[in-house]
């Protein structure tokens, strides 16, 4: 056979690929790389069949926050809670704050779904992983861009004008699905094969959704502020949302530091993805 017509080889061997670190991070690396197309039909499939037996369509992006905020708009315009020191109309605030809670909780769920819904092919075709992972991030990536319309809605329905720190909203956006990210590949492993673990994160989002500043300021005092503090979520939260309103910016700074934590851990997560794979596999019995 000539050179010219010779197909890729894959050796496999009971080594470890750990022992060649700088091997193991090339090949990773030039899969991601190799597997964007592959990603992209994937989230095109998935996405055709999210919608497609729906009336609604994509309105179903919005629904959950919305309903989520409104019950909160509720209750502070009955006087039933008293929500102050938002900067901004609270309707509007808390619309922003469940819109963008939601993009985090799509990016927790975001690896637990993509490895799912590839599962009948993943011990039937080889294919770079990395490529289920990105197909994932590509469907939170457009949700996000979805409810970003609704967010322009919203912030030209209450003359709400976003200032020079609007600059910041990328990256503040970043840090949230980087953590939301995160924390579902850290889930990976058990909610493969357990599906009890996807039907828990919803579940637990929404109490994890009280002790975040989504539909509330972020408290100075109190056991509410030690919760606040110690939770990564919320400094990148507020900065994305006070980056969209014009409202100074209170935790830049945890901000970029949670922001560069959650992207080491996706490194290192998709790194032990990678390794871990052929073992979820097998158990999973393809």
């Amino acid at each position: 056979m000539n050179a010219g017509t010779d197909l890729p080889v894959t050796v496999y061997t009971p080594e470890s690929p750990l022992r060649n670190p700088g091997v193991f991070l090339r090949g990773m690396i030039a899969d991601v790389w190799k597997g964007r197309e592959l990603a992209w039909r994937l989230f095109m499939r998935d996405l055709s069949a999210q919608y497609r037996q729906t009336w609604l369509g994509y309105v179903w992006a919005f629904v959950p926050p919305l309903m989520a905020a409104a019950t909160f708009i509720f209750l502070q315009s009955q006087g039933i809670v008293t929500v102050e020191g938002t900067g901004m109309p609270y309707a509007a605030f808390a619309m922003i704050g469940t819109l963008l809670w939601q993009t985090f909780v799509e990016a927790i769920q975001s690896p637990l779904a993509a490895v799912g819904s590839a599962r009948p092919m993943l011990a039937k075709i080889n294919f770079p992983r990395e490529a289920i992972l990105m197909a994932g991030l590509y469907g939170v990536l457009f949700n996000l861009l979805v409810r970003l319309i609704l967010v322009a809605v919203v912030l030209a329905g209450w003359r709400i004008v976003p200032g020079a720190s609007l600059a910041w909203f990328p990256v503040a956006t970043l840090g949230l699905i980087a953590c939301g990210f995160a924390a579902g590949l850290l889930l990976l492993p058990v909610g493969s094969l357990y599906g009890d673990v996807g039907r828990a994160v919803p579940i637990v989002a929404q109490f994890l959704m009280l002790l975040t500043p989504v539909v509330y300021p972020a408290r100075s005092s109190g056991w509410l502020a030690l919760l606040t503090a110690l939770n990564p979520v919320a400094p990148v939260l507020v900065t994305a949302r006070e980056s969209l309103t014009g409202v100074p910016l209170t935790s830049l700074v945890p901000c970029l530091v949670v922001t560069a934590l959650a992207l080491t851990i996706c490194f290192v997560g998709v790194a032990a993805f990678r390794l871990v794979m052929p073992i979820l596999i097998e158990r999973m019995g393809g």
